[in-house]
């Protein structure tokens, strides 16, 4: 199922953000305050991942997409690297099951054909194992770059259509990793960084964006709940008037 694009035409306005896409930053800062490894805080960022589904679901909202691992952090440091990887096997392991328990979608996305093999075949399983699960999605962002997610979607649209040489957006859309989501109604982004650092470029157009001083390791239900309240206090116009909206809620 494609979702309508908040370009083409004015999306619902739901009072609990439908969609809610993270970027979990701070996970090193977190843990150099504590004179800790960096490896620490990564780990200590999974418990959160596990806690802001468990608000997620509580509070109603049906995609989570957290941004796990960017297109740019094979820059990091490599035990770094390596580290995460580890610890993306270790969560699919530990967390699979639990996940299917509670009714939640796991989906993957991003270029995989870099992980390795063990790693590429785990989240397969997990997906397919989770495919029929309704009550929340939670997509895993990772070795994903939204200027990648860009082009890989004109390069699979281009093959579809080799003899076309023009496109539109409608054309374009169902083709992007995330076409099974509707686009985020509310953006976070934890750690007191303010950008999107190439994160859901196309899909964030017209998304609510919140900004945490928090590290994430300690975010929390109570930090979702701050977000989700600066959300409601937003007049979401997608290209209106304020006047326009008035007239409509009168």
């Amino acid at each position: 199922m494609t979702h309508s694009s908040s370009t083409l035409s004015v999306p619902a306005i739901p009072a609990v953000p439908r969609h809610v896409a993270i970027i979990m930053d701070g996970n090193g800062r977190w843990a150099t305050k504590r004179f800790l490894p960096r490896v620490a805080g990564h780990a200590k960022g999974v418990d959160a991942v596990r806690n802001t589904i468990e608000a997620s679901l509580y509070r109603g909202i049906e995609y989570l997409t957290i941004f796990a691992f960017s297109s740019e952090n094979w820059r990091r440091p490599t035990d770094e690297v390596s580290l995460l990887m580890r610890l993306f096997v270790t969560a699919l392991e530990r967390e699979v099951a639990k996940m299917h328990a509670n009714n939640i979608r796991l989906k993957v996305v991003g270029d995989l054909s870099k992980f390795d093999i063990k790693l590429q075949e785990m989240i397969v399983n997990a997906e397919r194992r989770t495919e029929g699960n309704t009550k929340l999605t939670v997509t895993i962002c990772a070795n994903y770059g939204g200027r990648w997610d860009v082009m890989q979607a004109i390069n699979k649209m281009i093959a579809l259509h080799p003899e076309r040489t023009t496109f539109t957006e409608a054309e374009l859309s169902p083709h992007l990793a995330m076409a099974y989501a509707p686009e985020p109604d509310l953006f976070i982004r934890t750690g007191g960084e303010e950008r999107i650092s190439n994160f859901l470029l196309w899909q964030l157009a017209y998304t609510e964006l919140y900004f945490s001083e928090i590290y994430w390791p300690d975010f929390n239900a109570e930090a979702l709940e701050a977000a989700i309240a600066s959300y409601q206090q937003r007049e979401r116009r997608f290209g209106r008037t304020s006047a326009q909206l008035s007239k409509q809620e009168s």
